[in-house]
């Protein structure tokens, strides 16, 4: 029986105790220190920002000289000078090319996404929706990265996903999928990382 769903896991403890707006930042650090994903001086883009967890970690990963921007439907609380954000639709093309260039990104090193469908409930119904909306990372990465760029995003386990994992190969064929330690017991979430 799956343990029950408890908002003040340690997790988030440990989030509000170091200053982190959600505990979905252990899910990228455990990645970056698996994947060696973000240096000094890079250009990220981070889609599925808010509330920007993972672009506080981002900011000082990537130092003063780098530059990250947060995209989000909804609005981003400010970070830090080298972070920068913007509420769009990241299927609007020309909403994200104004963001970009706000921001002085040309292209991206790397793309983060850990966006998520709002759930239901029903489990099929909540994996498809993820399917789609990692489709849409997956196209918004092609545009938008550097080539060699890589892309990290999360996706709902099940029937559709060892179909999903094999169209992301046709692209990037060392596409590896990963769970984090900081997902929650029930979760079925894993991460893509792609390079």
């Amino acid at each position: 029986m799956p343990k029950p769903y408890t908002p003040n896991d340690k997790w988030s403890k440990r989030a509000a105790e170091e200053g982190y707006r959600a505990r979905s930042v252990y899910k990228l650090m455990e990645l970056d220190v698996r994947y060696h994903l973000l240096n000094q001086g890079m250009k990220v883009l981070d889609i599925g920002a808010a509330p920007g967890s993972w672009l506080q970690y981002t900011s000082d990963r990537i130092g003063p000289k780098g530059i990250a921007l947060g995209l989000d439907l909804k609005e981003i609380k400010k970070i830090a000078p080298n972070v920068k954000t913007a509420v769009c639709d990241v299927n609007d093309e020309a909403a994200v090319e104004k963001a970009m260039a706000d921001a002085g990104i040309a292209q991206a090193d790397i793309v983060l996404s850990d966006i998520a469908p709002n759930t239901s409930g029903i489990k099929d119904v909540d994996q498809w929706r993820s399917i789609e909306l990692s489709r849409m990372v997956v196209l918004f990465a092609k545009r938008h990265l550097r080539p060699g760029g890589r892309l990290v995003m999360k996706v709902f386990r099940g029937k559709n996903f060892d179909e999903f994992l094999a169209e992301v190969r046709q692209t990037w064929p060392n596409a590896k999928p990963y769970i984090v330690e900081a997902s929650r017991d029930r979760s079925r979430e894993v991460y893509v990382v792609c390079k």
